[in-house]
């Protein structure tokens, strides 16, 4: 397993937001995480980098493993944790500096200069996030005048730069029309095999798209995880049923 987490609570402050989740993330596989609002989702992607440690009175218990390791282990260096494990957010985020510029930004961050290997770094990670054909006149163009799709993939071009291991994404086609909805999920189906990928989908249908496997969280709580088939055609438990075929959530 790339990541392993065991027996995993959250709070904020006195309020509980996870419940003893137990979880197995196998390596270049999309795992997607559904529930309703209020499950918990977003708090367990953001505990698998620490980003959730900027969150004022959190407190976390359990284990989370990254290749065996925990990541609260007194010698992780936070910085480079983030860096192994990269997050896309809901609303697309490019820096008010060139596109170009924002994919260049954490490799110079990390020390990598000349203009050669920083242009053949932006080049394959736009490639990879499917904005190469998009951009590649126009580089030097502000970020801010992609549309919104485009700016998801260059905020997912921004993390692949890293060079990460795992990708999280926070619902980022939430606000997205059709086809760059689609441009997205095509370019996440190909970025598995270099990557794990966990992602709370803006739906359940996208969720049916993309997954390898799919983990259904309610109120905090791991009710069911299973390969795509399993959960989406013979769940195990009635609540994901009900989920997945729009009862309810």
């Amino acid at each position: 397993m790339k990541i392993e987490i065991k027996d995993l609570n959250i709070f904020y402050q006195d309020k509980q937001a996870v419940f003893g989740l137990n979880l197995g993330i196998p390596a270049n596989q999309i795992l997607s995480v559904i529930g309703p609002a209020n499950s918990g989702i977003t708090s367990l992607l953001r505990s698998l980098n620490r980003l959730i440690d900027l969150t004022p009175d959190v407190r976390t218990e359990g284990r989370i493993l990254i290749d065996g390791k925990s990541v609260y282990d007194s010698d992780v260096n936070v910085t480079e944790l983030r860096r192994r494990v990269g997050m896309v957010f809901d609303v697309p985020t490019p820096l008010p500096i060139s596109i170009f510029d924002n994919v260049a930004y954490g490799p110079r961050l990390r020390g990598k200069k000349g203009a050669g290997a920083l242009s053949e770094t932006v080049e394959e990670a736009l490639r990879m996030a499917a904005l190469w054909d998009d951009v590649k006149n126009r580089l030097k163009a502000p970020a801010m005048s992609l549309s919104g799709g485009q700016q998801q993939r260059l905020c997912i071009a921004r993390v692949l730069a890293l060079k990460p291991e795992v990708i999280l994404l926070d619902r980022p086609c939430s606000g997205l029309d059709p086809i760059s909805t689609a441009k997205i999920e095509d370019s996440l189906t190909q970025l598995k095999e270099r990557f794990t990928i966990i992602i709370a989908p803006h739906n359940v249908q996208q969720a049916g798209r993309i997954s390898n496997r799919v983990a259904f969280m309610l109120m905090g709580r791991l009710i069911e995880e299973g390969t795509n088939t399993e959960i989406f055609s013979n769940p195990k438990d009635q609540r994901t049923s009900d989920y997945v075929t729009g009862r309810f959530g």
